[in-house]
C-alpha cells in the first residue's frame, strides 16, 4: 500500500509542468528580455531610487532597446497611532507603482501592472531620528518595488517565450 502511494506520487510529480523562471541562464528568453528593457526616467527622489534599483536588476540594456519601462509612483506617508495629546507615535509609508512594457517598435503596451508595499515608522522625540527612518524606509520599499517589477516582467517573458 505504502509503494503503490510513492509511485502514485512520483507519477503525479512527473506530470508537473514547473519549470525554471531562468532557464537557459544569460542566453534563455527571460534573460534576454530583461537585457533588451529600458527604464524611462521616473521623477523625483523615490523615481531615481526605483529606476536605479530597477537598472541594477535588468542591466545595462541594449544598444537598440526592445521595450520601455514606463512607471508612475504614488508615495505617501499616512500618521496613526495618536496620543492624547494629538501628537502622531507611527507612521505608514506607502508606494505603490503603476508600471507599463511598452514594445518599442509597435509602440503597443504588452504588460500594464502595479506593484506596492508599505513600512511602518516610529515617530520618536527625535525629528532627525524620525526623518532618517522615513528615507530609510523610502530606500527599502524603492527596492521592493523594483524586485517586484522585474520578477513580473520576467515571468511575462517567460510565458511568452519572447527574446530579444
Amino acid at each position: 500500500m505504502r509503494s503503490a502511494c510513492l509511485i502514485a506520487a512520483a507519477l503525479a510529480l512527473s506530470g508537473c509542468t514547473l519549470r525554471p523562471l531562468y532557464g537557459g541562464g544569460g542566453s534563455g528568453a527571460v534573460a534576454q528580455t530583461l537585457q533588451s528593457v529600458s527604464v524611462a526616467p521616473i521623477g523625483g527622489r523615490a523615481g531615481w531610487l526605483v529606476r536605479t534599483a530597477l537598472q541594477d536588476r535588468l542591466g545595462s540594456p541594449a544598444a537598440n532597446p526592445r521595450y520601455r519601462l514606463e512607471v508612475e509612483l504614488d508615495d505617501d506617508i499616512e500618521g496613526f497611532g495618536i496620543r492624547s495629546d494629538d501628537s502622531v507615535t507611527r507612521e505608514r509609508r506607502t508606494l505603490r507603482a503603476r508600471y507599463r512594457l511598452v514594445e518599442e517598435a509597435a509602440g503597443t503596451v504588452v504588460l500594464d501592472a502595479t506593484a506596492g508595499s508599505d513600512a511602518g515608522i516610529d515617530v520618536v522625540s527625535s525629528e532627525y531620528a524620525t526623518v532618517a527612518a522615513e528615507q530609510t524606509a523610502l530606500e527599502r520599499l524603492s527596492k521592493e518595488i523594483a524586485d517586484q517589477i522585474v520578477t513580473r516582467v520576467a515571468v511575462y517573458a517567460s510565458r511568452s517565450g519572447r527574446a530579444q
